[in-house]
């Protein structure tokens, strides 16, 4: 563990060793390998977010058609207020911050109420919570900021009793959505095992809705989802030494009606083969072959209430927006 930077208010560690680092490397190679391999070839969702992937993604969440980012950041708007009243002082937690941007109407809440809170964003890219966390400083200078760089687990171990008298993770976006349905039950576990009887966590969720209006928000018509989808073989083949010719693939996103996810795929125009030098793995795609890059579960507020609930997790209040098409789930940890 390395403190990167240290200054007033805002401290950042990175939480990776040499030795956790080879592990990750060793554990991504082989996702790629077997995703790869597999007769329906998936590819992990995590090299979406190289510099470039980033900036797509900002501008993603902009798009007319991508209702996500701006109907969660409207219901915070509402009620940010309320939850600071809920959970008085506490020390803010945020799995994936990013750049913190629907962070600032939950921090405003907090610092109107003058309730005393640190906070404490978690991001495995190092530049993004650089950035975010020394902007935030010099906008709320009152304000101690804890960044940690790293994965949700490394963060997760590594959180210190507060002195506050509550502690809330949260982890919005419905980046849950993200995890199949039995990597969110050990995501739950995890969450479950940091906090201590009478904290909270926030979770925001995608609901489910008509599927016509879950396919264009991921089949964006300035094809700004389509580059973010393909900016996943540059990234792949710049890690890996690959020869990916992007103009040879395709972007589809799809809603599963029986899964309730979309699914995100790059099809392959032609028969064509594909090398990762540093993975010694040659990769034979046919024509209409489809990979998997990414899946995004849509929800049922009570199925996810009663699913919160077996892990202690009582829930306390549920916001939502008048169309009912995200939601924000506050829960407690109960005896």
């Amino acid at each position: 563990m390395l403190t990167q930077l240290s200054k007033g208010q805002l401290e950042i560690t990175y939480l990776a060793t040499l030795e956790t680092l080879n592990n990750t490397e060793n554990q991504e190679d082989k996702e790629v390998k077997n995703g790869l391999n597999e007769y329906k070839k998936t590819l992990p969702s995590k090299y979406f977010y190289d510099a470039r992937g980033s900036e797509l993604f900002e501008q993603i969440c902009e798009l007319p058609e991508y209702y996500p980012t701006r109907t969660e950041a409207s219901i915070l708007q509402q009620y940010a207020k309320e939850i600071s009243e809920i959970t008085g002082a506490c020390e803010l937690v945020e799995l994936g911050s990013g750049s913190s941007t629907k962070t600032r109407l939950l921090l405003d809440a907090y610092q109107t109420k003058e309730e005393l809170c640190k906070y404490v964003p978690i991001d495995v890219s190092e530049s993004i919570l650089k950035d975010s966390a020394i902007q935030l400083q010099k906008d709320y200078p009152s304000l101690q900021i804890q960044g940690l760089v790293g994965t949700y687990n490394q963060a997760l171990t590594q959180l210190k009793a507060t002195s506050l008298p509550a502690r809330m993770i949260f982890f919005l976006g419905s980046s849950i959505g993200n995890f199949s349905p039995y990597d969110c039950d050990i995501f739950l576990n995890k969450i479950t095992e940091v906090l201590e009887i009478g904290d909270y966590f926030l979770l925001g969720i995608d609901l489910q809705k008509p599927q016509s209006i879950l396919e264009a928000a991921y089949n964006d018509s300035q094809g700004v989802t389509a580059a973010f989808n393909l900016n996943m073989l540059s990234h792949l083949n710049k890690k890996y030494q690959g020869n990916f010719d992007l103009n040879l693939f395709a972007h589809q996103a799809i809603y599963n009606t029986e899964k309730n996810q979309i699914e995100m795929y790059l099809i392959s125009q032609q028969i064509q083969v594909v090398n990762l030098k540093n993975l010694d793995l040659t990769v034979k795609l046919e024509k209409n072959e489809m990979i998997l890059t990414e899946i995004s579960r849509k929800f049922n507020v009570d199925q996810v209430k009663k699913e919160l609930e077996t892990k202690g997790l009582k829930t306390i209040k549920i916001f939502t927006d008048p169309q009912n098409w995200f939601g924000l789930i506050l829960c407690q940890v109960i005896e």
